[in-house]
């Protein structure tokens, strides 16, 4: 069909537009097969019956018309600057005298089912008003006047109806409602006038079939034939026709689609059987459907903040978008999954490649945990009476372990052993449903836990759990710290993780039980994430003396002490953290038990002036107490600088240094394509840490004896450089150490105090000088191991007599 420019875009005088409004219009040519036919977009909504949105296209022809490369597409009825087509292709052909059902996208509401469709997409038509474009292309339109879409050739027939602005002839379609749809008459009659083409009314889909839709014959190519043996599909980019499988589960919440398998696989152990076909609306067919699937191949790459495909660290997913889906029937058995056992995964999480791109190698199954689930990715797999090894999160997202045995901690974690050592039986269950089972560490999926493989940004591969075991819960119970005696000094560090005056007095509460009873009322405490007044709101306000009040007294009320505190607001902005949060360190001390030694003027401006190690009768102390170290070192730059003070118990001075090193904010992907991945976080934590190591060894030069706490968030493990140059002040930890790191005098399956993604690391430490020799340390598991967190992180306590 010849199309002509509307009217409403014609530039022409008043009298030419009144006298040709009365005609139809002037170089139409009406179509002799091919038309839309019906249009309906208030599926699911308010009132409505069908669940879903629908198109239909109807054969006025002689002869049947190929649709293999065409498309119906939708935008908007006022389209703005950014406004885009939607698209939905079309495969097979339709019939002289026929129609072709296009299902589209669902709503929350209505009772009834779309008939069996030709083709599916996912476009949320608008119930009222828009413009839906019949084109003999799959390439999304550009024009958004009705006098620009008149001379795209490549459309076939175009419906505007409501308000849209895009519309043939001189009016629109009438508008549509949630019970309401608009279609021709019983002939199809086409003038090109959608104003007196088109009457409202109940919607009337024709069941598919009607046309041939995608056809009943499969393509040519097989769900392996995607895949491949590479990390990248050698068809990625390419459309596909007709590729066969069987649904086996379907994503209804997050990204929505399906994924289908093919039960007769290839004897490549690289190819994997199954994809996911993503729909971006609820998907329209279940498990067991049998079904054809034509799209665009795509290596989809999820992308954490700030990441571009160019620059993420993640790996992709294949899989296969823009799809139309052809039901062959329905019913059918599943596929058999895969049973991962503990020894067909392989012990190597991720291959050391120098740190190159991983999707430069062929997948090599055997190689490495990251290679075996790609060779297996969208296929069904099944794991059986699974221990959890880290907790249900917001997100419903938990981790097991599928080697029970491997790096297990004392608690029913796994491990991080050295780096890049991640463990390998680590696989992330997430069911596919959204639900959410509320699982700590130790709790089990009892029985057989089954869905397909996929893969998260946020950790690895993980198992879509179509099937999800039984919930078994372990009943893992906090720890609670031993009583010092009266004789000893307990010192203690937590990370409060953001905390703010906004936050419910919850929080606060379950903190103040924390210190009480599972830290056992500390003398000391370093407090990290405490926020400012406002919280995150980023107005300038950098005192957090409301955050601190409402602590402790939060702890009074728990029956704890009132504790005292020292801090040093932060430069507005400058300590990185939450932007407008102004996040630091804090001392909370018990003056019944502990005193604080202030030195330095009042007038002194703290938070950029630095404390200096002097003798005072043959004793070290402080010219700032609470004072920063080197605050404008730029090693410091966008991070906490270090907060020491100088306390007294029972007549000795003990010096406390509360710590929070810079954050692994992008660092490379412990999950992703560059193996061993780079961390660019850890040379700023290595130069931080040797500034303080050698703040630390002064005060030791002047009394190889004293007493020196240095503790917190130091975000790195045991055995990195940034703890080695803390330690020894080289980053291979060959030089003499001055401190000892108590987390590293635990026995080995206790060496953690966060759960990062389902393994079990070091996060926070307690380091001592070799002068305390006498002293019990603990960390005290609340947090990290457990679904219903107050932190993330878990605290620790050392106790000695000083």
């Amino acid at each position: 069909m010849s199309r002509t420019r509307s009217l409403t875009a014609m530039a022409v005088s008043a009298s030419t537009v009144a006298a040709v409004l009365l005609l139809p219009s002037a170089h139409a040519t009406v179509s002799t097969d091919v038309v839309v036919n019906e249009v309906y977009g208030g599926g699911g909504n308010s009132g409505a019956t069908l669940k879903n949105d629908f198109i239909e296209l109807r054969n006025d022809g002689s002869a049947a018309v190929s649709l293999a490369s065409w498309s119906v597409q939708y935008i908007s009825a006022a389209p703005g600057a950014t406004t885009t087509w939607q698209v939905t292709n079309l495969t097979g052909s339709i019939a002289p005298g026929a129609t072709y059902l296009i299902g589209e996208a669902a709503g929350t509401g209505g009772t009834a089912d779309l008939p069996t469709p030709d083709a599916t997409g996912a476009i949320n038509l608008s119930g009222t008003a828009g413009t839906v474009a019949l084109v003999t292309s799959q390439t999304a339109l550009t024009c958004k006047t009705a006098a620009d879409c008149a001379a795209d050739a490549s459309i076939k027939d175009l419906v505007g109806y409501g308000t849209a602005v895009i519309h043939e002839g001189s009016a629109d379609a009438p508008a549509a409602s949630n019970t309401t749809s608009v279609a021709r008459d019983a002939s199809g009659t086409d003038t090109d006038q959608n104003g007196a083409d088109f009457t409202a009314g109940a919607p009337t889909p024709t069941p598919g079939g009607s046309g041939t839709g995608g056809g009943s014959t499969p393509g040519p190519l097989r769900i392996h034939d995607i895949t491949g043996t590479t990390w990248i599909s050698p068809l990625n980019g390419q459309s596909v026709s007709n590729v066969p499988g069987i649904v086996t589960a379907v994503r209804t919440s997050g990204t929505k689609g399906f994924w289908v398998q093919d039960p007769n696989p290839d004897a490549n152990p690289a190819t994997s059987e199954g994809i996911f076909v993503y729909t971006s609306s609820a998907p329209t067919v279940a498990a067991g459907d049998s079904v054809l699937v034509s799209g665009k191949v795509q290596n989809y790459y999820p992308l954490a903040s700030g990441d571009t495909t160019a620059t993420t660290s993640n790996l992709s997913v294949t899989e296969i978008g823009t799809a139309t889906v052809t039901k062959l029937s329905s019913g059918n058995p599943l596929p058999a999954p895969i049973v991962l056992n503990a020894s067909d995964v392989p012990a190597t999480y991720a291959p050391d490649l120098g740190g190159a791109n991983i999707e430069s190698t062929p997948i090599t199954p055997t190689r490495s945990v990251l290679d075996y689930y790609r060779s297996i990715e969208g296929m069904r797999a099944e794991v059986d009476d699974v221990r959890v090894i880290g907790p249900s999160d917001k997100y419903g997202e938990q981790y097991v372990t599928v080697k029970p045995t491997e790096a297990a901690t004392y608690r029913g974690g796994s491990e991080l052993l050295g780096e890049n050592q991640t463990p390998s039986g680590r696989l992330e269950i997430v069911p596919a449903d959204g639900s959410n089972p509320q699982v700590t560490v130790g709790d089990t999926f009892g029985g057989a836990t089954v869905g397909p493989i996929d893969y998260s940004q946020y950790g690895g591969f993980l198992l879509a759990a179509a099937t999800l075991g039984a919930v078994q819960h372990g009943n893992l119970a906090p720890v609670v710290a031993t009583p010092a005696s009266a004789k000893q000094l307990s010192i203690a560090t937590y990370n409060v993780e953001n905390l703010a005056p906004s936050d419910p007095d919850t929080k606060y509460q379950a903190l103040a039980a924390g210190v009480v009873k599972n830290l056992a009322q500390p003398d000391i405490i370093s407090l990290e994430e405490i926020q400012d007044n406002s919280g995150a709101t980023d107005d300038g306000t950098v005192a957090a003396d409301q955050t601190i009040g409402k602590l402790t007294a939060a702890i009074v009320a728990a029956g704890g002490p009132q504790y005292s505190y020292r801090e040093i607001d932060p430069a507005n902005d400058q300590d990185g953290g939450q932007p407008g949060g102004n996040i630091r360190t804090v001392f909370l001390y018990n003056p019944a038990r502990v005193s604080f030694v202030d030195s330095g003027a009042a007038t002194v401006n703290r938070t950029t002036t630095s404390t200096q190690v002097v003798t005072k009768h043959g004793e070290p102390a402080l010219t700032l107490s609470p004072g920063r170290i080197d605050p404008a070192n730029p090693v410091w730059n966008s991070s906490r600088k270090p907060l020491v003070g100088q306390f007294r118990f029972r007549n000795q001075d003990v010096f406390v240094i509360a710590n929070h090193l810079d954050a692994k904010l992008g660092d490379q992907n412990q999950d992703g394509r560059f193996q061993f991945p780079a961390q660019s976080s850890a040379l700023q934590r290595a130069g931080q840490a040797q500034v303080e190591h050698d703040f630390i060894q002064k005060l030791l030069d002047v009394d190889k004896h004293a007493d020196i706490v240095s503790l917190g968030d130091l975000n790195d493990y045991q055995f990195s450089p940034a703890l080695n140059s803390l330690r020894t002040g080289t980053s291979d930890g060959t030089g003499p150490s001055i401190l000892t790191d108590l987390i590293s005098t635990l026995p080995v399956n206790q060496q953690y105090t966060y759960d990062y993604e389902g393994v079990s690391e070091v996060l926070d430490h307690i380091l001592v000088s070799k002068g305390i020799k006498d002293y019990s340390y603990q960390v005290v598991h609340v947090n990290s191991e457990f679904a219903n967190q107050t932190s993330d992180h878990d605290p620790q306590v050392v106790e000695f007599k000083p």
